[in-house]
Parts: C-alpha cells; structure tokens; sequence
C-alpha cells in the first residue's frame, strides 16, 4: 500500500492545477473527459441538491467543488495525502464539502447506505479489482443510487489484450463498455449505460463513461 501511494503522490506532483475558469466562463464545473470543455456534465448523475455524494479519487476536488455548489453534501476522498492538502486549500470554504485522505475499499467498507451518488473520473473504478470494488460501492450506496465512472477505453491494439496490467506499481482494469456492463449487472447494478464517447478532433482518443443504478 505505501509504494501504491507513493505511486500516486509523484503522479499528483506532476499534475497541472485547473484553469480558474472554463470556456463558459464557469468557476466550476465536472469534466468526465481527458479533453478541456467537452464531453457530459453533472447531468449525467441526474438532480444532486441535497444529495449525499461521493467522490472516489478526487484529487484535487475540483469535479466534487461544483457539484457542493449545486446543493449536494460532498465527500471526496484520495489515496494521495498531498491532493487533500491541495483541495482543501482551493475549496476549503464551500459548505457541504470535506475532504479525506484513504484508499477507496477501505473507506467503502461498512458503510451501508451512506451515499446516493458515487463518482469516479479517471480514479479508482479503474485502478481497482471490480469483483472487489463493486460490491462495496454497491453497499454503500440507497436504494435508487447512482454510481458514474469514466476512464480511458482499452487500447485498439489488435494484439490480445490482458486485462490486468501493470503500470509500475499501479494496476489498471481495462474493460470495454460491455464488459463493464456485465460486470455492473453481476454485481446486482440496473439500469447500467455504458459507451465511448468521441474525442473532440479524430486524432484523439475518447473517453469510456459507464453509469448505473442501485
């Protein structure tokens, strides 16, 4: 667990902090995607005003921020104890919104029913085992739940692909949307949507979003 977390703290070093504002002129806002000003936003979780939110691998709480300032009561919790500091510093202030240092399946486990909402942008729906991790995002979520995840989709590469691999000491999960649909729905998730999204000029990549309910 320490070389996992080391892993992550040299990743957060070396991360640019958001922009103040978007393109719209937004001080705050979600972005599912790798790519500036595209792709969904906070919709896809449907209405949060009061809701109880969690955001699995936060970072520095910029997605969790915007969606305090719709209403919703926020957790955001990071493996990485240098993005607490970080999002505690820029967000400190907004009501309804804490921040924790811990690793995602630990803080999931017995918390039954905690939270309607939980969120994972490119964080730890993709960096942990999923016949671990959903069960437990499962259990904590209520009845009517929703639990939303992007990341990027498995490579075309048309050698065979391992679903485990290796980067450094982190492990990634590379699943293409049906297989995380199947995944969801073996884990007692309905309603499960899962799809790429396109890059914003063809010369990218896209973005894998998968949404279900409890």
């Amino acid at each position: 667990m320490e070389a996992v977390t080391a892993a992550w703290e040299r990743y957060a070093a070396g991360r640019t902090p958001r922009r103040d504002v978007n393109a719209a002129g937004a001080t705050t806002w979600v972005n599912w995607t790798q790519y500036p000003d595209h792709g969904p936003d906070e919709s896809l979780l449907g209405p949060v005003c009061g809701r109880r939110v969690l955001e699995l691998g936060c970072g520095t709480g910029c997605n969790l921020a915007h969606l305090a300032m719709l209403g919703a009561q926020c957790v955001g919790i990071d493996v990485a104890p240098s993005q607490r500091a970080k999002a505690e510093a820029r967000w400190g202030t907004v009501p309804g919104l804490t921040f924790q240092t811990a690793e995602a399946t630990e803080f999931l486990t017995d918390r039954p029913d905690n939270f309607d909402v939980v969120l994972s942008i490119f964080g730890p729906a993709w960096f942990t085992d999923p016949a671990t991790l959903l069960p437990l995002v499962r259990q904590a979520l209520s009845a009517g739940g929703v639990f939303a995840f992007s990341h990027r989709p498995p490579s075309a590469d048309p050698r065979p692909r391992q679903p485990l691999r290796e980067a450094r000491t982190v492990s990634r999960w590379d699943y293409s949307p049906h297989e995380w649909a199947a995944l969801l729905e073996s884990a007692r998730f309905t309603h499960v949507t899962a799809g790429i999204i396109d890059p914003p000029d063809s010369e990218g990549e896209g973005t894998l979003v998968v949404r279900a309910e409890t």
